[in-house]
């Protein structure tokens, strides 16, 4: 069987994580009702899913909703640790990277404990559950086990027809009828290859001075496996 060749876009755009700015979808809807739920079991969630399925999304949103400290987690071994807990919500992205640096797992044990000892919130995204990160301190490994998950799917095509409508909106650009049907097949499945893709099509729409056509979008997509 034939496989629709993806369009690889390298231009990245900084990313607007506003809660205005979820799409919801079936995809991601138990995801979003746990973030805006008022209380989560024993205080702690860890989101799961693929990248580019909206993960830091999320972890943005709950972040402003509740003043947190947003961190990548691997720079949780240099922080203070006694300052984070005392904040009372610390949100931490991409976990699982911590996984085999001593002192960053030993320092998620402790901001653990002060966060549960506070009644404080921990919100941990990670591609994959706690089980495969691949967790060295057993201590660390037996609370985040019992902290509640929920995963997030791959955004499927309804939703990225949304989010590519979205982001042609934003930017105030009208595009044929038949170009988001004619991309989906052929895009990387991600939120974040949305956005690339919006904007290599709108830059060269801008160069050519023409609009954003099926076929402006075919020459773009052949001009990346050519020079990608």
């Amino acid at each position: 069987m034939h496989r629709p060749r993806q369009m690889p876009m390298p231009m990245e755009l900084p990313a607007d994580h506003a809660r205005a700015r979820f799409l919801t979808a079936p995809c991601n809807a138990q995801a979003i009702a746990m973030i805006d739920a008022p209380d989560w079991p024993a205080g702690k969630l860890v989101v799961t899913g693929p990248a580019g399925s909206g993960k830091t999304h999320l972890l943005h949103i709950w972040a402003a909703q509740h003043q947190a400290v947003l961190l990548d987690a691997r720079a949780l071994a240099t922080r203070d640790l006694t300052e984070l807990a005392a904040s009372g919500a610390v949100a931490l992205d991409d976990t699982a990277q911590i996984a085999g640096n001593p002192q960053a797992e030993t320092a998620l044990f402790h901001l653990h404990n002060m966060l549960a000892e506070g009644r404080g919130r921990l919100l941990l995204t990670a591609r994959k559950p706690v089980r495969d990160w691949g967790l060295a301190l057993p201590d660390l490994l037996s609370r985040l086990q019992a902290a509640h998950h929920v995963a997030v799917a791959p955004p499927d095509d309804a939703l990225l027809a949304g989010v590519l409508g979205k982001l042609f909106a934003d930017r105030q650009v009208i595009v044929a009828d038949n170009l988001i049907p004619f991309l989906l097949p052929r895009m990387e499945r991600s939120l974040a290859a949305a956005q690339r893709i919006v904007a290599a099509l709108d830059a060269e729409a801008l160069a050519r001075k023409a609009p954003i056509t099926r076929q402006l979008a075919a020459d773009v997509m052949q001009k990346s496996l050519d020079f990608g």
